[in-house]
């Protein structure tokens, strides 16, 4: 089995495949905090759950805009799963022409997402992730990397509005219902819900404008179903697109093969 790996800000998405189906996936915290042997113990856990032994891995790839906590998880690699991980980067294969200024800076989970949606998808492409950041990357019809914008996510927004703000509480991020609101807690789910659908739908329209009034458009991320509901400018939700393209990356590379 090949053990996927999405090492993000916030958030780190785990999601163990027997052959090409996705057996089943885990999001846990990014904790910097934590030991390998931590976070081995804390695999080991999460393996125990779904009845699967560590030793059931043979092969791990990994996606990461962390490094610090990339080195540690390499670490755990190693020690609990006696495995070398691939690790996406410079060197290794994506089937993925990028053309962008400087395109050692763009984001592995970027690209890795470009893989996933243009296995999945015919271009042109636009896709939106709703991370710690929210990303739109747009593909172009031949499959190559162009570029795209990135905004600050969902969640770090509404917490820089909690914590910046005296009276303003902190708030479940949940479909408000109603634009305006007769409270501050409806006022702010508005603004931050609606406010988001609205961003999505501009920026869609104008890569759509620079790129192709065909293009489709991919969503993924942890809050895309809260997104999704609310707007027509999202033609499919793809929850595990980073997973899926990790797995894509890995049999172009032999591993786990």
């Amino acid at each position: 089995m090949i053990l996927t790996m999405d090492i993000g800000n916030t958030n780190t998405v785990l999601g163990l495949y027997e052959g090409d189906e996705l057996k089943t996936h885990w999001r846990i915290s990014t904790d910097r905090n934590k030991t390998p042997d931590e976070y081995g113990m804390l695999f080991k856990n999460l393996f125990e759950s779904a009845n699967i032994k560590n030793d059931a891995v043979d092969s791990i790839i990994i996606s990461s805009v962390v490094p610090p906590i990339l080195r540690i998880l390499k670490k755990t690699a190693y020690r609990y799963f006696n495995v070398n991980p691939l690790v996406i980067g410079p060197g290794v294969k994506t089937s993925m022409n990028i053309k962008t200024d400087n395109p050692k800076e763009v984001g592995a989970d970027r690209i890795v997402n470009a893989v996933a949606a243009g296995h999945l998808y015919d271009g042109p492409l636009i896709i939106v992730d709703f991370g710690t950041a929210t990303t739109f990357c747009a593909i172009s019809a031949k499959g190559e990397y162009l570029g795209g914008s990135i905004a600050p996510g969902i969640g770090i927004s509404a917490e820089a509005l909690f914590s910046q703000s005296a009276k303003l509480p902190r708030i479940e991020l949940i479909e408000p219902g109603h634009a305006i609101g007769k409270n501050t807690i409806d006022g702010m789910k508005s603004g931050i819900v609606y406010g988001f659908v609205g961003q999505v739908e501009y920026l869609v329209k104008k890569f759509k404008d620079e790129l192709s009034q065909d293009a489709v458009v991919i969503a993924t991320g942890g809050l895309v179903s809260l997104i999704a509901a609310e707007t027509d400018s999202i033609d499919y939700v793809e929850p595990f697109l980073t997973l899926k393209g990790l797995k894509y990356i890995a049999d172009i590379n032999g591993v786990g093969s």
